[in-house]
Parts: C-alpha cells; sequence; structure tokens
C-alpha cells in the first residue's frame, strides 16, 4: 500500500504547516548531501522559512559555491516554482 498524494499548496493551519516544513527540510538536507557525495559535486542549499529565519547546507564552504555562483556566466539550467508545477 502506497502513500497517501497530497495536493500541493499552502497549509493554513500553523502547527502542521510547521510539522511539514521541518520533515521536509531534513528530507531536502539528506537529498542535497546524498547528490553531493554519490556525483561527487559541490551543493548549496538556501531556505528561509515563514518567519525569515534562515537555513543552509552546504557540501563545501558555502562562500566558495556562492561566489563560483555569483562569478558563473556560462548559460545554465534554472527553474522556478511555474517550472516544476
Amino acid at each position: 500500500m502506497g502513500r497517501k498524494k497530497i495536493k500541493i499548496q499552502t497549509i493554513e493551519d500553523d502547527r502542521n504547516r510547521q510539522v511539514t516544513f521541518l520533515k521536509r527540510k531534513q528530507g531536502l538536507m539528506k537529498k542535497a548531501y546524498e547528490l553531493s557525495v554519490l556525483c561527487d559535486c559541490e551543493v548549496a542549499l538556501i531556505i528561509f522559512n515563514n518567519n525569515g529565519k534562515l537555513v543552509q547546507y552546504a557540501s563545501t564552504e558555502i562562500d566558495k559555491i556562492l561566489m563560483k555562483y555569483t562569478e558563473y556566466n556560462e548559460p545554465h539550467e534554472s527553474k522556478s516554482n511555474h517550472d516544476v508545477s
């Protein structure tokens, strides 16, 4: 028996939204770690929650990854919510 598919929309209940944020944040960080190790790549993850609190993960020094990002001038893949939904 599989998991129930949920509709992707804002969770109205504050407590449920916070619990979901914490669980999914951990899952996202685990996936970022796995990607960096399995594929030998640099990963930086930056999250601001709905209260403006910063959470970050980086496979190496985040400042070096962000500098590399700001100096990168080649064509690259870029996605937003519109591309994914």
